[in-house]
């Protein structure tokens, strides 16, 4: 069974599901940002940000073709990684988690959770 990665970033305090593009499926906090799903029922890969580009590019070397740095955002330090078991489900629950707080960290304090 694929583990529900939108489950798990719904699951963070304050974190909401919204739709911006119509085939694209996302995770907020307050106004932002921290996750993309793309398809919900099936996703093939998942878009965090990883700190800076040098912590995301050590996400590259780690997992070579299985991450990628994402289209438009890679200067910001957010990386594509593929849900197709080829990374750890706790890496990339971790990676969730870490994208969820650079995210939060980076709001006003009137907008954190």
């Amino acid at each position: 069974m694929a583990q529900d990665w939108l489950g798990h970033c719904l699951a963070k305090p304050g974190a909401w599901r919204d739709q911006p593009w119509s085939d694209t499926v996302v995770a907020k906090v307050g106004p932002k940002i921290f996750a993309f799903l793309g398809d919900p029922d099936h996703p093939t890969s998942i878009g965090l940000k990883c700190g800076d580009r040098e912590a995301a590019d050590l996400w590259l070397e780690r997992f070579p073709g299985s991450a990628t740095p994402m289209r438009y955002l890679a200067r910001h330090g957010w990386n594509t990684f593929a849900l197709d078991g080829t990374i750890p489900d706790d890496d990339v629950a971790e990676l969730i988690d870490d994208s969820y707080a650079f995210v939060v960290a980076g709001l006003p304090r009137s907008q954190r959770p």
